[in-house]
């Protein structure tokens, strides 16, 4: 038997039900190892198959590893922990990618590379392979948001089939359990400044008769999701500030009197809005705050500044609450002093305009208050420890 040491390379296939096209995808990867002359393995990640998927794997030479958990990011994961190979290349078991043709993935991890993308669109896509709403628009979107939040130099950031150190990727202590997993890769590779690179990559018509696991929406909304975790700064963060600094001084201003920029004059109404604008522009940074320290929490290793780490020791759901009690009792003043007002009045008609140009700092600052009360508490939520399995 070969020494574990002596692998360079393993096919890894996740697998769920594929008994149609496995076989075929195993002898193609044996194919290839006999040909090139590399030492390597062909592991099949089992995810509880019910059609004798695990049978036919064995009777091809593969070694089977069963992954109980569900999902394509546990299937993946439990494959690549039991792989024995210094480089690892995994691939769909459908029959969608060639893994006789694995030479240009081989020669870029032997150069250097930590993580080798195949890249679909520069290989080309043969007809009815890709459903053209993932073609023109779900990769195409999710790869350019992926390479505009976080620098990737990756064009297809959901290509199957994909190789890396194992080592490495062993190393990022990758969390995700579902589709997901594809873009934690890539985005926690670049972050760590892993050298990445892509090769081209042919993608054909997958060989089952049964619809594929892959579910658009879902699964689309899944990577965005990952991605929005990743990038709270630019997404919610920047623009919330933004939103609320204008939105803030805005309302404030006009509570002494209308504010006129040249023609264009804004009173009451626009404070309204100016008011609405601060608490989304509010909700947005306290969602990036809380977003970041919840995927530190669950274990999702994004970057930390130094801002960042002084700021979460400073919060607390303590300090939350005592913030957030102050900014409401301010703004409960204030509309005190109205009641009083309008009490020795009598009661009486008010003037609308001098009325709502105080009332509507007077909401915001309850408001805000609120917020930042139950921001704490979700905080403090966050903070509880839990035994983990």
């Amino acid at each position: 038997m070969t020494r574990s040491d002596e692998i360079e390379l393993s096919i890894v296939m996740p697998c769920l039900n594929e008994a149609e096209t496995l076989a075929i995808c195993i002898d193609k990867a044996q194919g290839y190892l006999d040909r090139s002359g590399v030492v390597g393995e062909i592991v099949i990640a089992d995810n509880g198959s019910t059609d004798g998927s695990q049978q036919i794997a064995i009777a091809h030479g593969a070694r089977v590893v069963d992954v109980e958990s569900k999902g394509y990011g546990n299937a993946l994961m439990g494959g690549i922990t039991a792989s024995r190979g210094t480089y690892v290349i995994m691939g769909d078991a459908d029959d969608s990618y060639d893994f006789s043709t694995l030479d240009p993935f081989v020669e870029r991890l032997r150069a250097g590379d930590d993580l080798v993308m195949g890249n679909r669109f520069r290989g080309g896509i043969e007809p009815g392979a890709m459903p053209p709403l993932h073609k023109y628009l779900g990769n195409p979107v999710l790869s350019w948001i992926g390479r505009v939040l976080f620098r990737s130099p990756i064009k297809d950031f959901h290509c199957g089939l994909r190789g890396f150190r194992r080592q490495s990727m062993l190393d990022l202590h990758l969390q995700a359990t579902g589709m997901e997993f594809a873009s934690e890769m890539v985005v926690k590779s670049t972050l760590g400044g892993a050298k990445v690179s892509e090769v081209p990559t042919t993608l054909k018509k997958d060989g089952r008769s049964r619809p594929p696991h892959l579910r658009s929406w879902r699964d689309g909304w899944r990577h965005l999701r990952f991605l929005l975790i990743f990038s709270p700064r630019w997404l919610f963060l920047i623009p919330g500030a933004v939103a609320f600094v204008i939105g803030l001084l805005g309302t404030l201003l006009i509570t002494f009197g209308p504010l006129v920029f040249g023609d264009i004059g804004l009173d009451i109404s626009s404070q309204v809005y100016l008011a609405a604008l601060t608490v989304v522009g509010y909700q947005a940074v306290i969602f990036a705050i809380l977003t970041k320290i919840y995927a530190q929490h669950e274990g999702f290793q994004i970057p930390r500044g130094r801002n960042f780490d002084r700021l979460q020791k400073r919060i607390s759901l303590e300090s939350g609450a005592v913030v957030g009690l102050l900014v409401f009792l301010v703004g409960l003043v204030i509309g005190i002093v109205q009641f009083a007002s309008w009490a020795g009045s009598g009661f009486g008609p008010q003037d609308a305009a001098a009325t709502m140009r105080l009332a509507t700092p007077a909401s915001l600052l309850m408001i805000l208050g609120a917020q930042t009360i139950m921001a704490g508490l979700f905080l403090g939520v966050l903070s509880v420890g839990v035994k983990r399995r």
